[in-house]
């Protein structure tokens, strides 16, 4: 039985994919990794290979054309075997004892006696993680100890309130695979940041949730190329506005608040951060296009729905980086870098 699949998209990671990899061996025969190399033109596929030669009861080496973060995402999940599942991105990299307790907590779950019991197991695992600055020798743990219950099993009417920094994505979240699958997430080709959609769409399919407070996953920032970066999230702005757009229009929000009313508050903030963040980097870039773009982008949701629209327009959060004028321009970027600062996000 293997009780996690781990997918690593692989694009020409020959640098630091090793890192990963070798932290997600840990598990042993109890899960399995599977290395998608999305056409990488490094050494990439070598290394994946070798490792599937070295590990073949764990690690499985996926060769496909390129087609993004996303698509690698897409294959792992299409050929997962896990009872759950789990993306880890390959310059990222798993807490060793964070990641033997979680792997002991899920064969409690799963073990023979819970099941004859009539015990369920979770439909999603929560974990902290870490923004690791690795180079600088700085990091900041994100953990969710104010939401959830540590180790017990709970509903989304059971949780707490989130605070302006916190929010559910995908380095902190394992879903079972079978939940994935039946909320039909799929993600775009050639197209960043959607992690996004990947960490929304599937949650109110999740009907049970058990917190772990451990310092799972290690995000590492620090490349000029990540998708995070400022300048590089500028550079394609365009795709942040389509997921934002995505994920806006994933799912019937009045039906989630219906059945979890907490999660549709949950969900509603989650697109409106998505939406600052997108009227952000347009602001930043200061074009007549970027402006009209920041425009547009509102109306889409506007025209999808209305009612939506006005919660965001006037929330406190989104509705801030949407001030009129060049004054208002400036108080949104400003209050973006403090918190840029303080969070250490990027």
């Amino acid at each position: 039985m293997k009780y996690i699949t781990f997918a690593v998209p692989c694009y020409n990671s020959e640098n630091y994919m090793r890192r990963c990899v070798d932290t997600l061996l840990e598990g042993g025969r109890d899960v399995e990794i599977i290395l998608v190399n999305d056409g990488s033109t490094d050494r990439t596929a070598e290394i994946a290979d070798e490792y599937q030669l070295k590990y073949p009861d764990i690690v499985r080496a996926v060769h496909k054309e390129n087609g993004g973060h996303g698509s690698g995402v897409n294959k792992g999940l299409e050929l997962a075997r896990g009872i759950y599942y789990k993306v880890v991105d390959s310059d990222d990299w798993l807490d060793r004892e964070a990641y033997l307790k979680l792997l002991k907590k899920i064969k409690d779950f799963c073990a023979d006696g819970n099941r004859d019991s009539g015990q369920k197991i979770p439909d999603l695992f929560v974990c902290n993680y870490v923004y690791d600055h690795l180079d600088e020798g700085k990091s900041r743990v994100m953990d969710y100890r104010n939401i959830f219950p540590k180790e017990e099993m709970c509903t989304w009417n059971d949780i707490g309130r989130f605070k302006p920094s916190q929010y559910l994505i995908m380095h902190s979240l394992m879903f079972r695979t079978d939940v994935l699958r039946r909320s039909g997430v799929k993600l775009p080709e050639h197209t960043f940041y959607v992690d996004n959609l990947f960490s929304y769409q599937p949650l109110p399919y999740v009907e049970s949730i058990c917190y772990m407070d451990l310092d799972l996953y290690h995000y590492y920032l620090g490349r000029e190329d990540q998708s995070v970066n400022e300048k590089v999230l500028m550079k394609r702005i365009d795709q942040q506005i389509r997921v934002t757009d995505l994920v806006a229009k994933s799912v019937d929000l009045q039906a989630v608040k219906e059945k979890y009313p907490k999660l549709a508050v949950y969900m509603t903030r989650n697109i409106s951060v998505m939406l600052s963040i997108s009227s952000i980097h347009l602001l930043l870039i200061r074009t007549a296009e970027a402006e009209q773009k920041r425009k547009d982008m509102w109306n889409s949701i506007k025209a999808y729905n209305a009612a939506l629209y006005y919660r965001l327009r006037y929330s406190t959060l989104s509705g801030l980086t949407y001030l009129p004028g060049k004054l208002g321009g400036k108080l949104t970027v400003g209050g973006y870098r403090f918190a840029r600062k303080i969070y250490q996000f990027q």
